[in-house]
């Protein structure tokens, strides 16, 4: 079976964007709890310093952790991003007290020694286990140092290729887009007819498209486009699935690589997800697969074939 894992990849990305959050809600907290200084008194000492091993309450001896909110962070995300910030850490630290005294009903009631439930804490250690390694492991590879790396090759290998910058005006049916072409050339404004005239979204400014490059257009109104070779030339009427268009060609020019900052976060990604699938494979490398169910084994080779066949894209041009 070939070795592909962008599907376990994106598990991953998300799991890092929880694990991320939950690092940078740490300070936060500090700063929720952090004591005002008393009015027109000497300055306060300063706080200790908040770590991961400070304790926030105790319930019946047992204690709860900033570790423990970013834990309960990390699971309560779509929670947490539907609450305002203040309510954030109460709400976790709410949840982590009812979880400590539900626990210790079911450790009494003798829960944590059935199978399933030694099989569900295998599962919860290999998944902590997966995320810290993903953590240490791979992601913390991807740095900014790296990114700019990665930049570096695309603006080295970036191809310039033709764009253009085309207005239309988009019509029912073809005797009014011979018409409109009728009276573009009788010296009637572009845009004013565009506003008047075109069923485009666009119309409002002019039928202005702005800037595209070739397969980005329906390919009749491509076609037409890329024909017209001065600036101002207006093309003869031509259809497309969505009617029939007459097109103004407004500037030419040659693409440029973009900004570091408009492609970081894809590159980013791409780094990621390269690093994470060079780094299971490595992994992967004499790990016997069985799985019985014929059926299910086919299906997983071929999820597996459809994720290796799915390229990144590259950043685009501008």
């Amino acid at each position: 079976m070939s070795k592909s894992f962008s599907l376990r990849f994106a598990r991953s990305a998300s799991v890092l964007a929880l694990m991320m959050a939950a690092t940078a809600m740490a300070p936060a907290f500090a700063q929720d709890a952090a004591p005002a200084a008393p009015a027109a008194e000497a300055p306060a000492a300063a706080p200790a310093p908040v770590t991961p091993e400070t304790v926030v309450a105790t319930v019946d001896g047992q204690t709860i952790t900033e570790a423990d909110l970013s834990f309960a962070a990390e699971d309560l995300t779509q929670e947490l991003s539907q609450m305002p910030p203040e309510q954030r850490k109460p709400f976790l630290l709410r949840v982590l007290i009812d979880m400590k005294v539900m626990a210790s009903a079911g450790r009494e009631a003798g829960m944590g020694e059935t199978p399933l439930f030694k099989q569900r804490l295998a599962y919860l250690e290999d998944r902590a286990l997966r995320r810290a390694y993903f953590a240490e492991a791979i992601a913390s590879g991807v740095t900014e140092q790296a990114v700019r790396a990665e930049y570096d090759k695309f603006v080295a290998d970036f191809q310039p290729a033709e764009e253009i910058r085309a207005s239309h005006i988009l019509v029912p049916t073809e005797d009014e887009a011979k018409a409109v072409k009728a009276e573009l050339d009788g010296g009637a404004d572009f845009a004013t007819l565009a506003k008047e005239k075109s069923i485009d979204p666009g119309a409002a400014n002019g039928g202005d498209l702005g800037f595209f490059g070739k397969g980005m257009m329906v390919a009749p109104f491509e076609t037409a486009a890329y024909a017209l070779t001065d600036v101002g030339q207006v093309s003869e009427p031509v259809q497309s699935q969505f009617g029939w268009h007459v097109i103004r060609l407004e500037e030419k020019r040659q693409s440029t690589a973009p900004a570091f900052e408009q492609v970081a976060g894809q590159l980013q990604q791409q780094l990621l997800m390269k690093t994470f699938d060079d780094t299971v494979a490595k992994l992967m490398e004499g790990v016997e697969i069985d799985i019985p169910d014929e059926a299910l084994a086919t299906a997983v080779q071929q999820q597996t074939q459809t994720d290796a066949a799915a390229e990144p894209a590259a950043p685009p041009a501008q």
